[in-house]
């Protein structure tokens, strides 16, 4: 036991991350496969409301969230948390979806997937469908609320597998824009609602960018939240944590005193060495790579390029890939584009040898 207790003091040591009360957490970081962070990441657990972070990306993909949805007697099957809407009142669907993550609205919940597949169990399928595509491979869904079914069953994630699902879902600009709202107004046919979100460390922690609680008598407290500083962008999960915005907050502060932002790769002055089957168009990436390391690790960062061989390609096609490695290990993949050299005024002879020195 003693020796188990030195291991685990060894282990934090690096990072001096204080206690987490969660029984399972992690910290990653949003653009790379960096772990910094990780206890029982793959123990499953009921998930509670933050399954609210998937009813939000299942209705941003397949929606037309503009349109004005009328509240069906559905709606009076809900419990728990609520934004309080009534039948027969008129609501825009991306409303509902500002009342579904601020206020973890079981009733708006309810309503999208009315709305969206026309009942609970074809929204779940949904929602399994998407997970699976995302690689969430321990998560099960049952509704779109998170609250347990009447057999005591609930959905089901790990640390790990909501750690992707938000990585996954940062990169949409809508879910982007709901998840880190502080305060929304929505008017409806009905009244006025003013939404305060419930994530206090949107209120109180200046580098958070979003985040969804919740909670139940089974799942006790979840919390999924994100936070960015100085070009290093991070999502932590909590399961089971009964000092949760406490812990997200000592966790988040550990990795940004501890880590740096390295500019692996700069979009506005990206260049391959010795690459000549491009050289006379222009090969780029859509975004800067900034990858977080300690110290002597900046030393250890390695890129490799693996460009397609094609014979023909059109203006903006990928051509391959960069691949960042730490310590041997890789940590992301980056596309790399071609935007094609503009030729005006060719003779009928250069014009056909442009278009078959490729074949």
């Amino acid at each position: 036991m003693k020796k188990l207790f030195f291991i685990l003091v060894i282990l934090l040591l690096p990072l001096n991350i204080k206690a987490i009360s969660a029984s399972s957490s992690i910290a990653m970081d949003l653009n790379s496969n960096i772990i910094f962070h990780q206890n029982n990441i793959n123990e499953k657990k009921l998930i509670a409301s933050t399954t609210k972070i998937m009813t939000a990306l299942v209705t941003i993909e397949n929606a037309n969230l503009e349109k004005e949805v009328t509240v069906t007697e559905e709606v009076l099957k809900a419990y728990g948390s609520a934004i309080y809407i009534e039948v027969g009142e008129k609501i825009k669907l991306k409303d509902l979806l500002y009342g579904l993550m601020l206020r973890s609205g079981n009733d708006a919940a309810i309503v999208i997937a009315q709305e969206v597949a026309s009942s609970m169990a074809n929204f779940a399928n949904m929602m399994n469908n998407l997970a699976a595509k995302i690689g969430m491979k321990n998560t099960y869904f049952y509704n779109a609320h998170g609250l347990e079914e009447k057999d005591g069953s609930g959905n089901t994630s790990t640390a790990y597998d909501m750690a992707l699902l938000t990585k996954y879902a940062y990169q949409n600009k809508t879910f982007r824009e709901i998840f880190g709202t502080k305060k929304y107004v929505a008017k409806t046919s009905y009244k006025t609602y003013t939404w305060t979100n419930k994530n206090r460390l949107l209120h109180s922690y200046e580098y958070t960018t979003g985040g969804k609680t919740g909670f139940t008598e089974k799942a006790r407290r979840t919390l999924v939240t994100t936070a960015s500083k100085d070009n290093i962008d991070v999502v932590i999960v909590t399961l089971n944590d009964p000092n949760d915005f406490l812990d997200h907050k000592n966790l988040y502060e550990t990795i940004f005193n501890n880590y740096e932002a390295v500019l692996v790769l700069d979009k506005d002055n990206f260049k391959i060495k010795n690459e000549t089957k491009y050289q006379n168009d222009t090969i780029y990436i859509k975004e800067n790579v900034y990858i977080p390391v300690k110290g002597k690790e900046k030393k250890q960062l390695k890129i490799k390029y693996e460009l397609l061989n094609l014979k023909a390609y059109g203006n903006n096609s990928k051509i391959g890939v960069a691949k960042i490695y730490l310590k041997e290990k890789l940590v992301k993949e980056e596309d790399i584009f071609v935007k094609k050299k503009e030729v005006k005024n060719l003779s009928f002879f250069k014009k056909v040898w442009e278009w078959v020195k490729f074949w």
